[in-house]
């Protein structure tokens, strides 16, 4: 069973309809839509909370190899439990370096659920 929340969208955007802020009304949406900033937001790129963020995107300038990726769980997974870690328990972060790409898999819990969850996303590098 949804519980309707009222949060906004991320991305950000406007609902054309009715001319205002794009909601997001679904609770596991809007908390992999957390996920999303929290891994796409560079530390330093917010004035009020410099060191929010992972900085995944920095991973596209960073040598593709094991060690990167190796390096990029750990980044991860600290950076989900430091800012999230009251609405999620992180199972388990694989990175893997394949050719030009990055791929990431993150298996979490929703803990107001208890329900299992899957994010993965690619990196082009």
């Amino acid at each position: 069973m949804s519980q309707k929340i009222h949060s906004i969208h991320y991305p950000f955007g406007i609902d054309e309809g009715f001319g205002r802020l794009l909601e997001e009304p679904d609770y596991a949406e809007h908390v992999e839509q957390m996920i999303k900033q929290i891994l796409f937001t560079n530390p330093g790129e917010r004035i009020n909370r410099p060191d929010f963020g992972c900085g995944l995107m920095r991973m596209v300038f960073a040598p593709n190899s094991d060690v990167s990726a190796n390096l990029t769980q750990v980044m991860i997974t600290q950076s989900l439990q430091r800012w999230i870690g009251t609405l999620i328990d992180v199972i388990d972060v694989k990175a893997t370096a394949v050719n030009e790409k990055l791929e990431v898999s993150i298996v979490y819990i929703l803990k107001a659920r208890q329900e299992r969850r899957y994010l993965n996303l690619e990196v082009t590098i």
